[in-house]
């Protein structure tokens, strides 16, 4: 493989998913270079779906500022295939296709630039950055490379390699796709033991519906996992046997998260409860002073009994007891770390039917004919499908040259992203996409516009030490807010952290037309346009 420098540029853009794409339309008058590894956007949507996925957040939700959905498609929660078309026209409508090179894998980083002084301890924030002054971060373009990156080509036949340099680097991978999260087995106990099948939900995506519908048709299937892409599983497997042969689809859970029916809690719509700026207002938020600290605590109750409240009417609604579904921790705490899954309006009705069945077990390992659980009992099964998520850190830091990778993720597991887009410690980069919130398209879209607005040196960032400090601050309250903060979501003070990112742009952070509005309406995208 040759390694050349084939072309340089002002910005480079790793991935075109929903974030990749926002950041090369908000970038677009840089002539951003955009790779993406697969042939063609969409990341998550195009190879990580299944042929049940939808959307989980109504479609009001899911929608660029300036980009709004069809008139004709009339669907709350529109299907995979229809969120991949409206994300096709949005990249055709801004003419976004020029800037991207399919089939273009990025294998390597390699850090170029001249304003890194590599640190003694990667913990003590002046080691870095320290020629400049007062600790600033300095512009993201300065007129010189700082990153050059290694791109396989695949669809050519020799795969061959080419090197690009760019002065400044915008990596949109994302947390899912290609770099599956595996359990680990004691010795002799693992997949090898096993008569039957075993694959990923990874490569499940990949098959086509009669390739599927083979796989899981009259078959015994175990699906470890309870989160949405398991969900859906195992209601396709459901589906997948009606017929006289059907076989059971057995979930294997090990923690149990809440699950909603609908957006609707006691006839309330449900923003009413965590996404409008009233409800934001009885939860923790970063950099909030005494007395707002104070009247957190003196509301503590009051977010107890929204919680309560919630619950109540899932578990009216739903037959989580019945079934041994019904979580030990509250509700919000799924709500703050973005776990909370919508339920197919068919999956209690085929659960009712035997079609879907429950086992809980905190471990367990193969059998030659299906799976064994530390209580010695055995659960017979010829395909065992993994919904064990992703390793989104892995494969980020993979790419990552060192130090920089370290940085990545601090000791509490989270990424340090100042905005979720910058690492105070890592020059000439952005990050956009690791940050989980109600609407992730949202979220990914105003960041990119913060970021484009820095580029072109609209306004400075704080400095080096005050970035790390406000990251600290939003890693603290996620870890008050839910045991499961490691997700890095902001969506219980999502309103907060967009006010913050309006008035560093210079922005007005109140965006209704009235304050009755702007205290009991749902912010959307269009408020940012």
């Amino acid at each position: 493989m040759a390694n050349h420098l084939v072309q340089s540029s002002k910005v480079g853009i790793v991935g075109a998913g929903i974030s990749g794409i926002a950041a090369a339309k908000q970038l677009s008058h840089y002539n951003p270079m955009v790779f993406e590894a697969s042939d063609s956007i969409g990341g998550v949507w195009k190879h990580g779906s299944y042929n049940s996925t939808k959307l989980q957040t109504p479609r009001c939700d899911f929608e660029f500022s300036d980009f709004p959905w069809p008139q004709r498609n009339n669907s709350s929660f529109p299907s995979y295939i229809e969120v991949l078309e409206y994300l096709e026209n949005y990249a055709t409508h801004f003419d976004v296709f020029k800037f991207v090179k399919f089939n273009s894998k990025v294998v390597e980083i390699r850090y170029v630039g001249d304003n890194y002084n590599q640190p003694q301890n990667i913990t003590t924030p002046f080691m870095v950055n320290s020629t400049k002054p007062n600790g600033e971060f300095g512009r993201l373009l300065n007129g010189q490379h700082a990153w050059e990156v290694a791109v396989e080509h695949t669809q050519s036949k020799t795969h061959h390699l080419e090197w690009y340099a760019f002065e400044f680097l915008v990596v949109c991978i994302g947390r899912y796709g290609d770099l599956p999260r595996m359990p680990i087995f004691p010795l002799n106990k693992g997949p090898e033991i096993f008569s039957g099948k075993v694959l990923h939900t990874m490569d499940y995506c990949k098959l086509d519906k009669e390739a599927s519908q083979e796989l899981l048709k009259d078959k015994k299937v175990a699906v470890i996992g309870y989160k949405k892409s398991a969900i859906d599983l195992a209601l396709e497997c459901a589906e997948a046997n009606q017929g006289p042969g059907g076989q059971p689809c057995t979930m294997v859970i090990r923690t149990l998260h809440w699950t909603v029916p609908n957006y609707w809690i006691w006839g309330l719509p449900f923003f009413l409860f965590y996404s409008t700026r009233a409800s934001q207002f009885v939860h923790e938020r970063p950099n909030q002073n005494l007395i707002r600290a104070l009247l957190c605590l003196l509301l503590s109750p009051m977010r107890k009994a929204i919680s309560k409240f919630i619950e109540s009417s899932l578990l009216w609604k739903l037959p989580l007891v019945k079934y041994g579904l019904k979580p030990d921790h509250p509700f919000v705490e799924d709500y703050a770390s973005c776990q909370m899954a919508i339920l197919p309006e068919n999956f209690f009705p085929e659960a009712d039917k035997g079609r879907i069945q429950f086992k809980m077990a905190s471990k367990w390992s193969f059998w030659s004919r299906g799976i064994e659980f530390e209580d010695n009992t055995q659960l017979e099964a010829d395909v065992v499908i993994l919904a064990t998520g992703y390793e989104g850190k892995k494969k980020l830091q993979a790419i990552l040259p060192e130090p920089f990778s370290s940085l990545m993720v601090d000791s509490s597991g989270i990424r340090p992203l100042y905005r979720g887009t910058i690492h105070p410690l890592i020059p000439n980069m952005a990050f956009v996409g690791y940050v989980e919130s109600v609407s992730n398209l949202q979220t990914a879209e105003l960041r990119c516009k913060w970021l484009a607005r820095l580029a072109d040196e609209q306004f400075k960032l704080p400095s080096v030490e005050k970035m790390l400090e406000q990251t600290t601050k939003e890693i603290e309250v996620m870890k008050q807010t839910t045991r499961f903060y490691k997700r890095h979501c902001i969506s219980t003070f999502s309103i907060n952290h967009s006010d913050d990112i309006c008035e560093e742009m210079g922005w007005s952070s109140w965006r209704k037309n009235n304050w009755f509005s702007e205290a009991f309406s749902p912010y959307t995208s269009q408020d940012y346009s």
